[in-house]
């Protein structure tokens, strides 16, 4: 399964370097790594699930950062705010299920869904039951943004296009016919119409602010406390 990513601040992270704003670029990145290696184990992991351990045999399961961080697709997110992690390999003639392959690529999302709900929560938590280090300044800038990260990083990996984790999901949803239409569609320009979005945000654009302002609105959805 492919990940492409996009982070909540896009074209910021050189900016923050040359302001000098060192431990905010900080977090960030690590939010990222976070992020992205709990979204590919959530691909690994139901793989293995419905029979296929293609993944497992290549050493990604499990939430070793060094087995799903792809160095360029992060030092692209810090240079143009678009990048991507390591592709899960899968082989779909392992798989037990006939919906193997949409719930394998909606693992991903959910895996961030899960982690956003739990960064939400023991951050809560902790302020509530008035611990005075998760009222402090980072550890706060931290949790938000390893939350949004995360809510962005789901949002963003459902769009049905191109490589992303969303046509594999709507691809399956879609009736007969209709399903082969869109998915020789996306197979013959896809990737075209997805590079296209990306480049027309790189140069300004507000492509993807709605996804932004969306995953900024599903914070407090989350809270249980």
């Amino acid at each position: 399964m492919s990940n492409p990513l996009v982070h909540p601040r896009r074209n910021s992270l050189i900016h923050l370097l040359t302001s000098q704003q060192y431990a905010l670029f900080t977090l960030i990145v690590i939010a990222l790594i976070i992020s992205l290696t709990f979204h590919e184990f959530g691909h690994a992991a139901s793989a293995k699930y419905f029979g296929d351990d293609t993944a497992e045999r290549a050493g990604r399961l499990n939430i070793n950062p060094i087995a799903h961080i792809d160095p360029m697709g992060l030092l692209m997110v810090v240079l143009v705010g678009f990048g991507y992690a390591r592709p899960v390999p899968t082989n779909p003639r392992n798989f037990t299920s006939r919906f193997a392959t949409p719930l394998i690529a909606a693992a991903g999302p959910a895996m961030n869904l899960v982690l956003a709900f739990i960064t939400v929560n023991i951050y809560l938590f902790g302020v509530k039951s008035g611990y005075d280090w998760f009222s402090e300044p980072g550890p706060q800038t931290f949790f938000v943004l390893l939350a949004q990260i995360n809510l962005l990083l789901m949002l963003f990996n459902l769009i049905p296009l191109g490589p992303l984790d969303g046509h594999y999901i709507l691809g399956y949803l879609l009736p007969s016919p209709l399903d082969s239409t869109y998915l020789q569609f996306n197979a013959r320009y896809g990737h075209f119409v997805f590079l296209g979005l990306i480049l027309l945000s790189v140069a300004g654009l507000p492509i993807f602010t709605g996804l932004m302002s969306f995953s900024q609105k599903l914070l407090p959805y989350l809270a249980v406390f």
